[in-house]
């Protein structure tokens, strides 16, 4: 099986491939033990061509592949595409466009909320996929055939996949909500998060600013180091020592040294000192411009039984569109909608999604909607 190593070899495939309505796409990467996933291979097909792509082979430019990513003529077809676009992302600085996710479409089209690849192209194409490759080694070269093999029936089967769920998504006149989830998918910011914004990841709750002042700042300190390291932030410092370091708020090594989470004689490493600079610069920060605690939310009451009403209406439209459940609304948007009603700004009550399914959550919670219990059917009335 041939495995594209030369840029020339890669342009002229891509000129083949530029001649397609779309072309499926996936890649094989690693990142167990880096911050950037590292690519080592990349598929793709059209109707009639077929290629297989080594990133690692020396001298090896990717330049034709990204322009084929932006060529807008062409829709690039992905199954689960975030980590695929994250990838292209971050080796050339664009997103893909247009794309066409068949995991999102196939929710669409009331497959499910978890759906797999294989079950997919086994219900759409009735082919079967070997996955016993799929946790190889990618980086080793070189490839087996099983192992090319196996990454080159993801791209082919997914044409398939792609142009049965295009079909459905067409006669039902889905075209526009898939749209709206791509618009999502392909938005810049989606791939671009900011080291400031690190703290957000974290879950443990700070009961006081200067608390939090800590845990931004080294938050923020670990993810530029793990960048500029490419390493896993793990791999850095731990979540749970940033917890107990927000806590404790060591201003020096001894201090350091003594708290449970930092392993012993790491505070006297350089990574110690620029943590250490990151907690003082936290604690000199003036009182009045400390970040306030985020304020928590209070449900009502009543709101509790509201949700549970919610979730069975969640799952009649669910059922009555052949839509999954989770396309509609998540159970952060359900919790919401029952305690702020109109004020809720989730995705359940935008685009599509309220047309389908926020007027009605609205409408219930109002009480301008109820549900009833019949022939051992549960169905919905106006009141």
């Amino acid at each position: 099986m041939h495995l594209i190593t030369t840029a020339d070899e890669l342009a002229s495939v891509v000129s083949e491939l530029s001649k397609s309505a779309f072309v499926t796409v996936d890649t094989e990467f690693i990142r167990e033990t880096t911050f950037w996933p590292e690519l080592c291979l990349i598929q793709m097909a059209a109707p009639g061509v077929t290629a297989l792509v080594d990133p690692l082979a020396p001298g090896m430019n990717l330049g034709p592949f990204f322009d084929l990513m932006a060529n807008e003529r062409v829709t690039k077809v992905f199954h689960a595409a975030r980590q695929d676009i994250e990838i292209i992302f971050n080796r050339g600085n664009l997103i893909p466009h247009p794309v066409f996710d068949t995991q999102v479409a196939a929710m669409v089209c009331g497959f499910g909320d978890s759906v797999s690849y294989e079950q997919l192209v086994q219900k759409l194409s009735g082919g079967q996929i070997d996955k016993s490759s799929r946790f190889t080694d990618w980086r080793q070269r070189p490839l087996t055939d099983k192992q090319l093999t196996y990454a080159l029936a993801d791209v082919t089967h997914l044409i398939d996949v792609y142009e049965k769920l295009k079909d459905e998504i067409e006669k039902e006149g889905r075209a526009g909500w898939l749209t709206e989830e791509m618009e999502i998918l392909t938005a810049r910011r989606t791939y671009d998060p900011h080291p400031e914004d690190a703290w957000k990841r974290l879950k443990m709750r700070m009961r006081k600013p200067q608390e939090l002042a800590v845990l931004q700042a080294v938050a923020t300190w670990r993810e530029f180091e793990a960048r500029e390291r490419n390493v896993p932030r793990g791999r850095v410092i731990k979540d749970d020592a940033i917890y107990e370091v927000a806590q404790q708020q060591p201003r020096d090594a001894a201090a350091l040294a003594r708290l449970r989470t930092i392993p012993k004689g790491w505070e006297r490493s350089g990574q110690a000192t620029g943590l250490l600079a990151a907690v003082n610069t936290a604690l000199a920060i003036p009182k009045d411009q400390m970040p306030r605690l985020p304020q928590q939310n209070h449900s009502p009451e009543g709101s509790a039984a509201a949700g549970e009403l919610l979730k069975v209406l969640l799952k009649l439209v669910s059922d009555e569109q052949n839509v999954a459940a989770k396309m509609l609304a998540s159970s952060d948007d359900i919790e919401r909608i029952a305690a702020e009603g109109e004020k809720a700004n989730v995705p359940a009550l935008q685009g599509w999604r309220r047309e389908v399914f926020g007027d009605k959550a609205l409408k219930l919670v109002q009480g301008r909607l109820a549900l009833k219990f019949d022939e051992r059917k549960v169905s919905v009335f106006d009141i």
